[in-house]
């Protein structure tokens, strides 16, 4: 705050902040790096009818004391948002915004109405009114660094304050009285703070394979992809496996084993890029699956970079024979269900979807979204990714989200023709679409799918389905369950050795036991 407000009396007291957070915990919403705060957004409840449209931020604040605050009112007043200089141009403002209107929705107010700071204005003070400044930058023949934000993230301004505050030389003490109203509000609904996503929407990418003359133009792939999708409000964005695979032409490698270690290298950065998309168009991503060569094995791995930072990774557990003896991939050995800001969901990477064990230990564990990045190159391989993808999600009651690549790669060995049709799969009951397919993309095509899914519809089917897979297992007569066990990718990557090629091995696999 010392540093934004660096020019207009800095930093609060510590009183005000500590006013704020007893009188309105859930209205102060931070943004943190390694548990620094590097951006805020403040707010406090007011019945707005008691303060009308020509307040000052000092009485509607209670001059920093927050008496004003009012846990019946109508309205959610924005008192500050401020983000870090260092931590610009990652949208974190829009973030917060977005965190705001959530929490008016929550709430059910009525609408969010906040003081604007027109600091642009000084510089055109002596040639026009504070009305005409406003009109220029509404229809964008000027660019306010505050108002602009603001008009981009749905507010209109109701009117321009004189003397909202005094000593803001730079917006020569006017300001806008900005205001978002709340479509959802509704007078006769009960309040609710923190509640559980029902509805969500996720992107899919079915990616198209081509050659690429360097990382960095891989990179403005990726992005236009997350933009587009984040465009839409989505929750999420899935890639395919191996959707990085033109990296591979530029290793100049001509043995396939030597080639997929060689684009490995890029792995790192690659990610490090998805965690910065995460963060900065306010999305999860799966990122597909990408190849990783640590300790002298090769692994395939998956993503999950979520848009508050943090990042967690799931292991292609069954490698292929093809994978064993073309590149001496091993499978990982651990399964994990992931925690989001939309609900419980998994990853398992092409292979694994035909393994009816991984997605019963997920769905144990709260799962509602199963994601599949895959690569296939014929349409026989395809359909028995989708044939098992819909199999999981009838027989664990979730969604599930499938995506591949299409195209050619003439000079990448192995990886050289790509078959796909992406598509998100649902229960078969009444509640659920008659084919069981939410949505369904057009066979070896680029293209994105948007899905809205409904997680209330799960919990019905749970309860009151025509047939209820989950409830109805005979537990008393079987289990599945994670043991150690013996070497699987041995005996894969024996076949391998028999043609020439490498060997591995791993320690876990999973046994369907009988009680």
């Amino acid at each position: 705050m010392d540093q934004v407000y660096s020019n207009m009396e800095g930093a609060w007291a510590q009183d005000e902040y500590n006013a704020l957070l007893k009188k309105f915990p859930e209205g102060q919403i931070c943004i943190e790096d390694n548990g620094r705060v590097v951006a805020a957004a403040l707010a406090i409840i007011v019945q707005y009818s008691d303060f009308g449209d020509r307040h000052t931020y000092t009485k509607i604040t209670g001059n920093g004391k927050f008496n004003t605050h009012n846990p019946d009112g109508d309205t959610l007043y924005g008192v500050d948002v401020f983000v870090d200089p260092e931590y610009r141009n990652l949208r974190l403002g829009r973030r917060l915004y977005d965190a705001r209107k959530e929490l008016c929705e929550n709430l059910n107010l009525r609408a969010m109405v906040a003081g604007g700071r027109i600091p642009g204005y000084a510089k055109y003070a002596e040639e026009m009114t504070p009305q005409k400044y406003v009109e220029m930058v509404r229809n964008k023949e000027l660019t306010d660094p505050i108002l602009t934000f603001q008009l981009a993230n749905d507010f209109y301004v109701r009117k321009l304050i004189r003397g909202y505050l005094p000593y803001d030389g730079d917006s020569k003490a006017y300001a806008t009285l900005l205001e978002w109203i709340n479509v959802y509000y509704d007078e006769d609904s009960e309040k609710l703070i923190g509640n559980q996503k029902s509805n969500v929407r996720i992107g899919i990418v079915q990616w198209q394979m081509r050659g690429t003359k360097s990382l960095e133009d891989l990179f403005q792939q990726i992005e236009f992809f997350v933009d587009t999708v984040s465009g839409y409000k989505a929750d999420c964005v899935l890639f395919p496996e191996f959707f990085n695979a033109p990296l591979m032409a530029l290793t100049n490698e001509d043995s396939p084993s030597v080639a997929i270690r060689a684009m490995a290298a890029f792995t790192e950065p690659l990610k490090a890029k998805f965690m910065e998309l995460a963060v900065s168009y306010n999305i999860n991503i799966v990122a597909g699956s990408m190849p990783l060569y640590e300790d002298g094995k090769l692994h395939n791995v998956a993503y999950l970079c979520r848009r508050d930072g943090t990042v967690d990774e799931q292991y292609k557990l069954h490698v292929t024979p093809d994978e064993a003896s073309y590149w001496g991939m091993r499978g990982g050995n651990k399964l994990q269900c992931f925690n989001t800001d939309f609900g419980k969901i998994g990853i398992l990477i092409c292979y694994d979807v035909e393994f009816p064990e991984l997605s019963r230990m997920l769905s144990d564990e709260g799962m509602k979204i199963l994601f599949v990045p895959f690569w296939t190159d014929t349409k026989n391989a395809y359909q028995r990714v989708r044939l098992c993808a819909q199999a999981r999600a009838i027989e664990n009651e979730c969604y599930v989200a499938i995506t591949g690549s299409v195209g050619n790669l003439p000079r990448v060995e192995n990886m050289d023709i790509q078959y796909s049709q992406s598509a998100v799969f649902s229960p078969s009951d009444f509640a659920f679409p008659h084919d069981a397919i939410v949505a369904e993309a057009t066979p070896n095509t680029e293209m994105t799918l948007i899905a809205d899914l409904d997680l209330d519809l799960l919990k019905d089917l749970n309860t009151s389905g025509a047939v209820r897979n989950l409830r109805d297992r005979r537990k008393d007569l079987y289990s599945v369950s994670w043991v150690k066990k013996t070497e699987r990718d041995d005996e894969l990557l024996a076949q391998g050795e028999e043609r020439g090629h490498l060997r591995a091995g791993r320690k876990n696999k999973l046994q369907h036991t009988a009680g």
